[in-house]
């Protein structure tokens, strides 16, 4: 029994932290599109949900069978799905891919960490949930480390690109806040898997419609302007597609299946780091003393709200 037990946390690890690293490396993706091509924000997020897309289809299929609950469903409970996955997976990762094309891929991943906190404080804002004592001290600790990390661009006087794209990583992190605060009730209703898929579908299609009305009627180039793209942006997106979001995903909800949500923190907060690793090595960023200062002190800040005693 107690081996059985061992083979169980060891494989659950394995797949929360594989999932982390490869969840990490979206955002290296992202920046060297940008600095290597000219694919725009809302092109490049529309090519990597057209190409997630059949894979989050082919898994409601595969499931068709548990999808009995999902007719079950209320009017209303249609409608919170479908404002909870719209939040979720279209803002956040809009805001995330906007705020990315201003700020490096490590400052990015560091602000974007903070979202357990914004669930802490969203919980207590609108739903009265108590901030106990070691929870305000996560609080301060958390942002504390988000200042340190940003003092050297406080000392040569934080340029407009980068207030602005801290900003929208920040709006990115709240988003996700938002939806994790508000599917709880219907993941117990119909499921993470299937719940996912459905958020996946929805976000795809409100992604393409923001595409077409984006570049028909600001950019004046027509829909089709998406096929006119070096090759290296679609072979980078199908990656990103596969690799960064749609087997993370999974390996990471079933890992914290086999060792519980405090272990998945504890592992999964290896991402940031891994973010910073890749984006020195593939993109050549910098990394100096107090953003390494306030890196540790986000990692303790996050773990100290995301980790039950």
């Amino acid at each position: 029994m107690k081996q059985s037990f061992d083979i169980k946390q060891i494989i659950g690890s394995t797949y929360v932290l594989i999932g982390a690293v490869m969840f990490a490396g979206k955002a290296v993706i992202v920046k060297w599109l940008y600095i290597h091509s000219e694919v725009n924000t809302i092109s490049l997020l529309a090519l990597r949900m057209l190409f997630s897309l059949p894979f989050y289809i082919g898994i409601l299929v595969w499931n068709k069978s548990k999808t009995d609950s999902i007719s079950k469903l209320s009017q209303k409970e249609w409608l919170a799905m479908l404002g909870i996955g719209l939040v979720g997976y279209y803002l956040a990762s809009l805001f995330d891919f906007w705020g990315l094309s201003y700020i490096s891929a490590s400052l990015e991943r560091l602000v974007l960490f903070i979202y357990p906190t914004l669930v802490v404080i969203i919980s207590a804002i609108f739903f009265k949930k108590r901030i106990k004592n070691i929870q305000i001290f996560a609080l301060i600790i958390t942002y504390l480390g988000i200042i340190v990390a940003f003092i050297p661009e406080f000392q040569i006087g934080m340029q407009k690109n980068m207030a602005l794209g801290s900003f929208l990583i920040f709006m990115s992190a709240f988003t996700y806040a938002i939806y994790l605060i508000g599917n709880g009730e219907m993941v117990k209703r119909i499921g993470t898997t299937l719940f996912t898929c459905y958020a996946m579908i929805i976000s795809t299609i409100m992604i393409i419609i923001h595409y077409v009305v984006h570049t028909n009627f600001i950019l004046k180039k027509g829909a089709f302007e998406i096929f006119h793209f070096q090759s290296k942006v679609y072979w980078l997106s199908l990656v990103m597609a596969v690799f960064c979001t749609v087997i993370p995903s999974f390996l990471i909800s079933d890992g914290i299946k086999r060792i519980g949500s405090s272990n998945g923190a504890i592992i999964g907060s290896v991402g940031p780091v891994a973010t910073i690793f890749m984006a020195t090595y593939f993109l050549g960023e910098s990394f100096n003393n107090w953003q390494i200062a306030g890196t540790v002190l986000i990692l303790a800040g996050v773990l100290m709200i995301s980790v039950k005693k």
